[in-house]
């Protein structure tokens, strides 16, 4: 009886292979860069944008995750050689120098001095240096920060993306850092894209949720800050803390 061969399943990964350009747009590596942010992607996803496209059925992003098996981490990759990355099908001359160069430069900008923390103050303190972050966003993001004994900022923690809403930006997610930081205070602040700077109802309700429960934390909240183009309200300023 003549020997059977196995039937393959079409329904397995490795028979099912798609370009990145036919991806739902939202998935795509530069278009979710674009439209969310660079920190809401993968390692992988950022590699890929370097690395530009694939080759055969291997995508940039397979090339990446590749890199990333092989090399265990972003640090072992950042000292490969223009050489070394070559010997990857799919990335040539020109790509390599692009790895080389980016990792190079995200060295130069670690071993700078940091910038003298600033002291904050008032709410302008605040207003002043967020704006030209904020201003321009399509989403709404809120952001606390996390403040020394000093009121320097020592980080800023996006906590949600999307419209504010209660049931997403929850005290445990806004103090979770701040405990882990050793903050001695925070400060809440979120955009209007729409470009209006009055608290909405729901604004009022989620600050006074995060307010009740740093009682019991012990870490003070200075204020919540709303940007609204150039403009911004102060829960503070206006008492509503």
């Amino acid at each position: 009886m003549p020997r059977q061969e196995p039937v393959s399943d079409v329904n397995e990964p490795s028979f099912y292979h798609t370009k990145i350009k036919d991806w739902p747009e939202n998935e795509r590596p530069r278009e979710k860069l674009m439209h969310a942010g660079a920190d809401v992607l993968t390692e992988a996803e950022l590699l890929a944008i370097l690395i530009v496209s694939g080759t055969g059925k291997i995508t940039a992003v397979d090339l990446a995750k590749r890199l990333l098996v092989e090399h265990k981490n972003l640090r072992t990759i950042a000292g490969l050689s223009v050489g070394e990355l070559r010997q990857y099908k799919g990335i040539g001359k020109a790509r390599a120098v692009s790895i080389v160069a980016a990792f190079e430069l995200a060295r130069r900008l670690h071993s700078l001095p940091e910038e003298e923390q600033r002291v904050i103050r008032t709410p302008d303190d605040v207003a002043e240096r967020f704006i030209p972050l904020l201003r321009d966003m399509k989403q709404e993001v809120f952001i606390v920060l996390l403040l020394n004994s000093a009121n320097r900022i020592i980080k800023e923690i996006t906590i949600t993306r999307g419209l504010l809403n209660s049931s997403l930006t929850h005290p445990r997610e806004v103090f979770r850092s701040a405990i882990v930081e050793s903050a001695a205070s925070i400060i809440l602040m979120h955009n209007h894209p729409s470009g209006n700077p009055e608290p909405s109802h729901e604004d009022i309700s989620i600050t006074k949720q995060i307010v009740d429960a740093s009682k019991v934390v012990g870490i003070p909240i200075h204020d919540h800050i709303i940007i609204a183009g150039n403009t911004f309200t102060s829960f503070a300023d206006r008492g509503l803390l």
